[in-house]
């Protein structure tokens, strides 16, 4: 079968979990009130890089989504989810935990490996045990990629068929990508960016072609294990590289965007100024006026990575359809973080806690049980996502864990539109800077206050005044007294997440 990786050895491992799990007191309940076939099979889909105002459906005129709109009408779209790091690895690490990163010690990019003792928190790990059938198809990114493969985990994935980014870095048999495209008689190197367009700038132009995309590769191949691949319960796990940097889209969908037609990026009188306070803080861009570069055809390019993505999910879609698996099965859509795209001065991402960048696309779509065509207002984490997979499941909610079930919300179309008092982002990282770059973000319902540990500059937003962030509040002395109280109960929130380390044994 194309695009099936099998390990010995994590099957033999994921027997013997199931075994054990079904054995317990709280499998063998499950068994008994549910059964296997009562359990949704779970299809999370998730991007990189994808900001939380990139879907028609959800209020933008300029991008054709209407896979994703489809998924909102047939879902509940939960409108103020935010991931819990703004840079992959840590993000990863938490949403497929529940735990903030911190509390994992993953908190960087680039990172030798994960713990081996918190690979049993990993959502993967849970369900396999609990009986069902995993696969992961696309970028996994929990430890890193730089100039090798990276390691595998005990992460309970039957089929594991894994790509970093989009380039021929990795030895051929290596990456899943790399071979999907040599089964097809085709090489990367000699096919990216074979029709460019010259009126554009290198840097968002065109891509490979749809049909032999990173993200086709990792459609395809969750369609093929939802047809044939996996017994039911199933697991999927789906990790497309787009809408990522490099903007290089697939030419058919970036010859039909109008940069003309699209707003510039967020730029206020005082983000020069914001920015060059912050300038010793970590980020893969300096600020500049978005008027002073093509940042139109950026834009464009990134909307058209968005759209093409979408196409995609279609495609995951219909196969679940096709199958009759459709209404029996618990869709999650989301992305690990933003992208700034140019608002505020700033490109791509880092130690920054803007809308672009931390806030992101969250979806629920489960037909047979749960509301079609709710919006959330609620404030939820990405951390929310594993406890809402778990108790849906009818599985026990670990004690660890940071995330709250948002199965309440799902209850009817009425339900409360209330989940969480605040939520919560954060960012640990050195790199070169003599004074690192260590952050945390709380926002509730009006205010949104970022603490750079460290240096003498924050920043404190009025969300309801100012939704666009545009005026910065930290130095303002009419608001000291709500930025400490904000600051007491970010350090609260910290302490109270804060990894207790070793299990205890004994009084002393």
């Amino acid at each position: 079968m194309t695009g099936v990786r099998r390990t010995a050895g994590h099957d033999k491992v994921n027997r013997m979990e199931r075994r054990a799990f079904l054995q317990s007191s709280t499998g063998a309940a499950l068994a008994q009130t549910t059964g296997s076939a009562a359990r949704p099979n779970i299809l999370l889909f998730c991007t990189d890089q994808q900001r939380f105002d990139t879907i028609g459906a959800l209020g933008n005129p300029h991008i054709r989504t209407p896979n994703l709109d489809r998924l909102v009408a047939n879902g509940i779209a939960f409108e103020n989810a935010y991931c819990q790091t703004p840079i992959c690895t840590p993000s990863r690490a938490s949403f497929l935990t529940g735990c903030y990163a911190s509390s994992l010690h993953v908190n960087r990019n680039g990172n030798e490996f994960f713990p081996s003792h918190f690979t049993g928190r990993l959502i993967s790990r849970i369900l396999s045990a609990a009986g069902y059938d995993c696969g992961m198809v696309g970028k996994f990114h929990l430890s890193s990629s730089y100039r090798r493969v990276e390691p595998r985990l005990d992460d309970g994935y039957r089929l594991f068929e894994w790509s970093h980014a989009p380039r021929a870095d990795w030895p051929v048999e290596k990456q899943g990508y790399l071979r999907w495209l040599r089964d097809k008689g085709l090489d990367f190197k000699t096919e990216y960016g074979k029709k460019r367009f010259p009126d554009r700038p290198a840097e968002f132009n065109a891509g490979m072609a749809a049909a032999h995309h990173e993200g086709a590769w990792c459609a395809e191949t969750a369609a093929e294990w939802i047809r044939q691949g996996l017994h039911r319960p199933w697991f999927i796990t789906v990790n497309t590289y787009a809408p990522h940097p490099p903007f290089h889209p697939p030419p058919e969908f970036l010859e039909r965007m109008n940069p003309g037609s699209l707003p510039l990026p967020l730029w206020g009188a005082r983000d020069a100024e914001n920015q060059g306070r912050l300038a010793k803080v970590d980020f893969q861009s300096k600020p500049k006026d978005p008027a002073s570069y093509p940042s139109r055809l950026m834009k464009a390019a990134y909307y058209a990575q968005v759209e093409f993505v979408d196409d995609r999910l279609g495609m995951v879609l219909r196969t679940l359809e096709q199958t009759g698996q459709l209404d029996q099965t618990l869709i999650v859509f989301f992305s690990d973080h933003g992208e700034t795209m140019g608002d505020h001065g700033m490109t791509h991402k880092g130690c920054r806690f803007s809308e672009g960048l931390a806030h992101v696309p969250l979806i629920f779509s489960w037909p047979a049980r749960w509301p079609k065509g709710v919006r959330r207002k609620a404030l939820v984490e990405l951390t929310d996502i594993v406890p809402t997979l778990l108790e849906a499941a009818g599985l026990p909610l670990p004690s660890y864990l940071h995330g709250k079930s948002l199965l309440p919300l799902t209850a009817n179309r009425a339900a409360p539109d209330r989940h969480r008092d605040f939520v919560r982002s954060e960012y640990h990282d050195v790199l070169d800077l003599p004074d690192g770059s260590h952050a945390n973000m709380l926002r509730n319902e009006r205010y949104k206050l970022v603490c750079y540990h460290g240096h003498p500059w924050g920043e404190l937003y009025d969300l309801e005044k100012d939704p666009y962030e545009f005026n910065n509040l930290w130095g303002d002395p009419k608001h000291a007294a709500l930025r400490l109280d904000l600051t007491q109960r970010l350090f609260d929130a910290v302490m109270l997440t804060t990894d207790p380390g070793q299990p205890r044994i004994g009084p002393m």
